[in-house]
């Protein structure tokens, strides 16, 4: 009963008071609104931009430069470390290639072939291919041959054997075809036996599993891979790859720099942010408490009353702190709409594409800044206004 008649009575006083109240409101939003701003534009800005580079999964690429000489367990041991989201060895290059066409056609396209497999970043929502003659399109090559999935293309391999020009035909399905974001040269995906099958081929040995004719080596040699596809999982993820690779004397090529770049962009705003935000809160909080120090001396003869019809201390300090509370209420309605109206302006002014924003705030910090503006006011309320504590109840008698 009591807390309810003081709130009741802060509040009939904070309207009957408006001009003084209302001054107190736009103080606030005087600062309130320009810190949702700035934390709007810092939040935006980085979020559409480590957002496009975790989009991007070249960006979490870690490529090796230069020959080298891997085995099978090796770049087995790299798939299953928690920071690789994916890995696969990768057959020499010059091999890797194969001439296709359309049946009926004599349009030839000579394309690159990359080995994949189930996880690869690049396919999306496509699945890999696990057959031999089952490849994935780019959509490049796919524009060249005018291919499209559920389509047979002829694929030809060539070679030279004592300078005698020799080749196989093949017949792949393509499964689909991959976005032009995903690669964007002429190539098909295809799984890593086709691409040992024929680079086997090119180097002159028999593959049975293709009915290609060649040597037939008297001992089983363990093969080496040159290079590997290898994908970080995450982009903190990319410098500790690299770092790795180095300690292993291995020179590896990775965006390890432009990510540091948005990392460092995202640490340089936050600090700006609390430093411009430090003030102003100092500001807000010593305007506040200013204004509570004015509201008992103004209002002493009331408070004095108050006290004489048995109001507490405690009760007496409540009532200024509600008002300050009041005022944090409004000021924050006001500003989180003038930050409404500001964020479609700057959105719709430097945004060029979709699903990224220029200045963009979520629930939870609506519900933080709020938080925050009321905490701030209350304690600074609460700070200016303890000289109600020396408020004695004779002085609304002796004003009688």
């Amino acid at each position: 009963m009591r807390m309810a008649l003081v709130m009741s009575l802060a509040w009939q006083d904070f309207r009957a008071d408006s001009r003084l109240s209302a001054c107190a409101v736009l103080a606030l939003v005087a600062v309130i609104a320009p810190l949702l701003v700035l934390f709007g534009l810092k939040f935006g800005l980085v979020g559409s931009l480590t957002e496009r580079l975790e989009r991007d999964p070249t960006v979490r690429e870690v490529i090796p430069m230069g020959g080298g000489r891997f085995n099978a367990e090796f770049i087995n041991a790299l798939a299953k470390r928690p920071d690789v989201a994916f890995a696969l060895p990768r057959t020499r290059q010059i091999a890797a290639t194969a001439d296709l066409s359309m049946p009926a056609q004599d349009s030839v396209l000579n394309v690159e072939m990359i080995p994949t497999a189930v996880g690869d970043p690049l396919l999306g929502t496509a699945l890999a291919p696990n057959e031999l003659d089952r490849v994935l399109l780019t959509q490049t090559a796919a524009e060249k041959l005018g291919a499209k999935a559920g389509d047979w293309l002829d694929a030809t391999f060539t070679r030279q054997v004592a300078g005698q020009p020799q080749a196989q035909h093949t017949r792949l399905q393509v499964t689909g075809i991959l976005p032009l974001e995903a690669f964007g040269r002429d190539g098909i995906f295809t799984s890593l036996a086709l691409l040992e099958a024929v680079e086997d081929y090119r180097d002159g040995r028999a593959v049975e599993a293709m009915g290609w004719a060649g040597e037939r080596p008297e001992t089983v040699q363990t093969r080496v891979f040159p290079a590997f596809r290898l994908y970080a999982r995450n982009l903190t993820d990319v410098e500790p790859l690299r770092v790795y690779f180095a300690e292993q004397h291995l020179l590896v090529s990775t965006q390890a720099q432009t990510i540091a770049q948005v990392q460092s962009l995202s640490r340089n705003l936050t600090l700006v942010f609390w430093i411009i935000a430090a003030l102003a809160v100092a500001g807000a909080i010593a305007a506040v408490f200013a204004g509570s120090l004015a509201s008992v001396e103004r209002k002493r003869r009331e408070l004095s009353v108050l006290r004489l019809i048995g109001f507490s201390t405690g009760a007496l300090l409540l009532f200024v702190v509600l008002q300050a509370i009041y005022s944090g209420v409004l000021a924050a309605i006001i500003s989180f709409a003038l930050y409404g109206l500001a964020e479609r302006g700057l959105n719709h002014l430097f945004v060029q594409v979709p699903g990224e924003y220029a200045s963009h705030l979520l629930i939870r910090h609506y519900c933080v800044a709020l938080l925050a503006v009321l905490g701030a006011s209350a304690m600074a309320a609460a700070l200016g206004g303890w000289r109600v504590a020396r408020i004695e109840a004779s002085e609304g008698i002796r004003d009688v």
